[in-house]
């Protein structure tokens, strides 16, 4: 449950501390105090969206922490515990935005992205807000209702449900790819086959390209090639001859050598550079010889390479790509052979499905038939107690033409407020007043469901009064003993009922207006009651009224 609350420069908020119990924790004030102030603030601490303008003007920052004990919410820890973050005497969460609109989230202690808290926030806080009443209006919330109520039996068969949807989309999706191929199968056949023989006719070979593009370059640089073997070999052997020159040199060196052995070493060497240079020189007459240009050779290699470029700018980079499209292309003309084949394949199964999706859909069906009579039946009790004693609301099923996500049913809420009227769509008959008592009864049957420890009200007591309130504060004080409940209203009735009463004032201080946060005592709460049933009326007979309130409440209360 939330502990405490903690807002600190906050639009008109300079610095509030508020602590809560367990049970029935309610807000008061005047119009225009910072009730609602305060549920954006700890809406912040949630991690909903935060804007710097509601930082106080001339403050760097806004900061808003919240204290819950989650000594039993096994599904807090659990979170805690999937972040790596330690846990002791509490979660705290905290959140500050600066003035230039930067945003940082922790979670004792430890940073977090944004996201974090609202994950916290799911397992621990329902707010029902101003505007909360308009959900039961939406088209899908009988359905979310009636499965959450049900959910035991229904969550098992929704969750196969959605499993063989998504199977059925699939096949679904599949079949009709096949079944517009099918429908150019011709020409996309024509097209695949004459890719396939273009490239096997092509009979390309692995380093084949390299090789082709080596040999282009040396046909295309033939005459260059040959003038140079033809001028190094003519200076190997020819009027300037390096064979002779070599030779020449050996014969001195060795005709010194009969003189001084130490010169043979080099003879050798002059030696083996003249054998060398001589294989060299017969090396560069082969090639003279056998290297004539080959016009036939040229013009295949040219003609060769073009397909090579022509093959790559439509199918490949290289070999590799080359073979990998063939492969493809060679798998989807196999698969268009056997189209009708794999169409008749994919109808069955569809039909299978199908069968098995609509047998799904009729149990999700029956089981909320079900869950919905239960359902609408403790609402209307919850709503008889709500000062409706004959009201009346209802689930009417009719079926959608194809399957959806969560079945085939279209639910609507039916209601009727007075005996002998027909039950008709509540969006077209409820009041303001009807709707309220209607969400907090549906918010009676289904707290336990929530699965969460707090429920905020932010003025649920919209549009109405008297004995209404009475009734409506009865059955909020009851929820508040399964759970903690925090209420902004401007009914002392439902005041009345608080075990523990905050007051929100707006003062001047400084020159400036800000918002206090006050705990009444019972003196404190008698003057506050006055104030909300009687105005600037300090009479005896308003004192008496407000000290009446409290102790019916108090009556209430421990009657249990």
């Amino acid at each position: 449950m939330l502990q405490a609350l903690h807002v600190h420069n906050f639009a008109l908020i300079e610095d509030a501390k508020v602590e809560f119990t367990g049970g029935f924790n309610v807000f008061t004030g005047e119009t225009g105090a910072g009730k609602s102030i305060l549920i954006d603030a700890f809406s912040i601490a949630l991690g909903a969206r935060a804007s710097a303008d509601y930082v106080r003007s001339g403050t760097d920052a806004l900061i808003v922490q919240a204290v819950f004990d989650i000594d039993d919410c096994p599904a807090a820890r659990k979170l805690l515990e999937e972040q790596g973050i330690d846990y002791e005497d509490g979660l705290f969460l905290r959140r500050r935005i600066t003035a230039a609109g930067k945003s940082t989230a922790t979670v004792n202690g430890v940073q977090v992205p944004v996201a974090v808290l609202r994950s916290f926030a799911a397992v621990l806080v329902d707010v029902h807000g101003q505007h909360e009443n308009q959900a039961l209006l939406k088209a899908d919330f009988p359905q979310q209702l009636t499965d959450l109520y049900g959910h035991t039996e229904i969550a098992p068969v929704l969750e196969n449900y959605r499993s063989a949807f998504v199977e059925y989309n699939h096949i679904k999706d599949e079949l009709e790819r096949l079944q517009n191929i099918g429908q150019d199968r011709e020409r996309i056949l024509d097209r695949l086959e004459w890719e396939i023989e273009e490239i096997t006719n092509a009979n390309l070979q692995a380093g084949e390209l390299d090789e082709l593009q080596d040999e282009w370059k040396r046909l295309q640089n033939n005459g260059k090639i040959m003038h140079s073997v033809s001028a190094a070999n003519e200076l190997v052997d020819g009027k300037y001859s390096a064979l002779d020159a070599l030779a020449e040199a050996r014969s001195k060196i060795e005709s010194a050598a009969r003189y001084d052995v130490s010169l043979n070493a080099n003879a050798e060497l002059l030696e083996s550079c003249w054998l060398t240079l001589e294989e060299c020189h017969k090396n560069l007459l082969d090639y003279l010889e056998n290297n004539e240009f080959d016009a036939e050779r040229a013009a295949y290699v040219e003609q060769r390479l073009d397909l090579w470029y022509r093959l790559q700018k439509k199918y490949g980079a290289d070999y590799d790509a080359i073979n990998a499209y063939l492969q493809k292309v060679q798998q989807e003309a196999d698969e268009l052979k056997e189209i009708d084949r794999s169409i008749a394949q994919k109808t069955k199964e569809l039909a299978q499905k199908k069968e098995t999706l609509t047998k799904l859909a009729a149990q999700l069906t029956e089981l909320r038939k079900h869950s919905a009579q239960l359902l609408t039946k403790e609402i209307t009790a919850h709503i008889a107690d709500l000062a409706m004693p004959q009201g009346k609301i209802e689930i009417s099923f009719t079926q959608k033409d194809d399957f959806g996500k969560n079945g085939c049913d279209e639910m609507t809420f039916l209601f009727s407020a007075n005996a002998g009227e027909p039950l008709m769509e509540l969006i077209k008959v409820a009041s303001g007043g009807e709707l309220s008592r209607i969400a907090l009864a549906v918010k009676t049957v289904l707290f336990n469901e929530l699965g969460v420890p707090t429920m905020i009200f932010d003025e649920i007591d919209t549009g109405i009064g008297g004995v209404t309130a009475q009734k409506m504060a009865e059955k909020i004080a009851v929820i508040s003993r399964n759970g903690q409940v925090i209420c902004i209203t401007h009914l002392p009735q439902i005041a009345s009922f608080a075990d523990r009463h905050i007051k929100i004032n707006k003062v001047s201080a400084g020159g400036r207006t800000q918002t206090e946060l006050n705990v009444l005592d019972e003196t404190g709460r008698v003057d506050e009651l006055m104030r909300m049933t009687a105005g600037e009326n300090t009479s005896e007979a308003a004192r008496q009224n407000a000290e009446e309130l409290l102790a019916n409440a108090a009556k209430f209360k421990n009657a249990g």
